[in-house]
């Protein structure tokens, strides 16, 4: 066995076995199939990474399809934002397709159905279908209407298209087995009445074609070769058969239906209704929140394509459900970003620094290197003066041994700058220190090639001029939930696992060569984590968020625990 056949996953093991055994590699063809009735999250992530990714090993086209089958909850809005993060993640689709380009093709099997005696028109309530589908231990009863004639239930769904009947009125069930241990295959329903407006087709029709219905026969239509779908959907498998063998042709590829485990992350719910219940409840701002786990929201942060892409790749494909830990997630964003980010120096909880020993009125430029990764990235200019910020938390009045910022009588390097002793303090009448008077050694810049420059101190800070220094809002974002698996616990609701400090807010003093950061770009704080600029931020005031920070806290917080 080859190295490159050993490092397939299983659903490729699939395909090398289809090809193998006949299929063309001209006929392969795979599909993203979203429904457009909310924003795309973490886990459809994987999923794209894995259709369209299959698609470029094989060099096969991927369709970007909508399962639009349900117009009271699907939106252009949601079309729209799906194209966005697929195209945002690096991903092109061969075919734009939407279930309901084939509405009438569905319509005239469902009557072809209905001829060979497979559909029927069923004129029970929703709730007493429900109480005949039986049990998984006890088989199902069949309908009343199970066995009404051909002609009978011909008019009946021409009616039911032509919005003769009001929506619960009737449904169309497919004929297959009510005594099925599969309840799935007991007479499932094939369409209902629905008299809203679609988002493509607006009111052409009274009538919507299910789920199970539409998208094995979506696939056919488009001819896709394998059609990958979540664990859940493994029990209709058998119904995707069943449709397909009313209708298929055997001059044509048969789809063929394979099963994935959900990648669930940890510290997230991904349920649709649970996200729409944070947005509702204001515990998030919207969807593209850089707290929630959708696409635009991860987006909105300062995540990577690529770290999202990596981290797809790293958990790979599974036939069994886990929960992969967030900081998995966070470790790939860090890694990419390490190398593309560039460096500048913010200080968010800050001390004024006075250098006594320098001139008043005084300032001069700096060089900085922008990424010590990236030697192509050059080098830029900051402002040294007097009077600097340093965070309150580098220094301490007295401290120990292994204290290694400022304290008094010891030194630090600025980072780029010099070497500067801390004399003295002053403070408040709270007893808060407010200010800390240096002495700086002028021999000592960084870089300068002087002896004094190359004397080892142990600590190095980072600082801003605070005459050149930017004020801007930082966003603190940190992770929603305090609990790894906020949903898996059945006494309990969610949203008492909410993190009440996901999102702190403060002011930020930042070096100079920032002031025309645009929204979207990056940079790397130094010592303090990952930043990107926001879409609230403008030229009059400046807007970053912590994409995040640059060691993972959470691991040394959960050992505590």
């Amino acid at each position: 066995m080859s190295e490159e056949e050993r490092s397939l996953n299983f659903i490729e093991h699939i395909v090398e076995d289809d090809l193998k055994d006949g299929y063309a590699k001209k006929d392969l063809r795979f599909r993203f199939p979203p429904e457009p009735n909310g924003y795309l999250h973490i886990g459809h992530a994987s999923s794209i990474c894995l259709n369209f990714g299959l698609g470029l090993r094989y060099d096969a086209p991927v369709n970007l399809r909508f399962d639009d089958t349900n117009p009271a909850k699907e939106e252009r809005e949601f079309v729209e934002a799906i194209k966005a993060d697929v195209e945002w993640l690096g991903y092109s689709w061969d075919t734009e397709c939407y279930a309901s380009d084939y509405f009438g093709q569905l319509y005239n099997w469902a009557v072809e159905l209905i001829k060979k005696g497979k559909a029927y028109v069923d004129s029970q309530t929703s709730e007493e279908i429900a109480n005949q589908k039986g049990t998984p231990t006890e088989s199902g009863k069949e309908s009343p209407f199970r066995n009404r004639s051909v002609e009978e239930n011909l008019n009946l769904f021409e009616a039911m298209k032509n919005g003769e009947f009001k929506e619960g009125e009737h449904v169309l069930r497919a004929k297959i087995d009510m005594g099925s241990s599969n309840m799935l295959m007991r007479d499932p329903i094939m369409y209902r009445i629905l008299h809203k407006a679609h988002h493509r087709t607006n009111t052409d029709w009274c009538i919507y074609p299910m789920y199970d219905w539409t998208h094995g026969e979506s696939d056919y239509i488009e001819q896709v070769s394998h059609s990958l779908c979540t664990l859940e959907f493994l029990p209709h498998r058998e119904l995707y058969d069943w449709f397909l063998d009313q209708l298929v042709d055997s001059k044509k590829l048969r789809p063929k239906q394979r099963e994935f485990a959900r990648r669930n992350l940890s510290h997230t719910v991904v349920s649709k209704r649970k996200l729409l219940q944070l947005v509702e409840n204001g515990d998030v701002s919207g969807w593209d929140d850089p707290r929630m786990p959708t696409i635009s929201g991860l987006r909105r942060r300062g995540y990577t394509p690529e770290s999202i892409r990596n981290f797809a790749d790293t958990i790979g494909i599974a036939k069994r459900e886990n929960i992969v830990d967030v900081s998995l997630l966070e470790f790939h964003v860090r890694e990419h970003l390490n190398k593309i980010a560039p460096r500048v120096m913010a200080v968010l909880n800050p001390l004024k620094v006075v250098i006594s020993n320098y001139s008043e009125g005084d300032e001069e430029w700096l060089e900085a290197e922008n990424n010590p990764e990236d030697p192509s990235a050059g080098s830029r200019k900051i402002p040294f003066s007097r009077e600097l910020y340093i965070e309150k938390e580098d220094f301490r009045e007295e401290a120990n041994r292994k204290f290694f910022r400022l304290k008094l009588g010891g030194e630090v390097r600025l980072k780029n700058g010099y070497i500067i002793k801390a004399e003295s303090c002053t403070k408040d009448e709270d007893g808060n220190i407010i200010e800390v008077q240096c002495t700086y050694d002028p021999k000592s810049k960084s870089g300068s090639g002087t002896e004094e420059s190359l004397r080892k101190v142990k600590g190095t800070l980072h600082w801003v001029s605070i005459p050149h220094a930017l004020e801007a809002e930082v966003r603190l974002y940190d992770r929603l939930f305090n609990d790894p698996n906020p949903d898996g616990h059945k006494d309990r609701d969610f949203m008492e696992f909410v993190n009440p400090n996901s999102l702190q807010k403060v002011t930020g003093f930042l070096e100079p060569s920032l002031k025309d950061a645009q929204p979207g770009e990056r940079f790397q704080f130094q010592r303090l984590g990952y930043f990107n600029v926001d879409l609230d931020s403008s030229s009059e005031n400046l807007v970053f968020n912590r994409t995040v920070t640059l060691r993972d806290t959470w691991a040394k917080l959960e050992q505590k625990s």
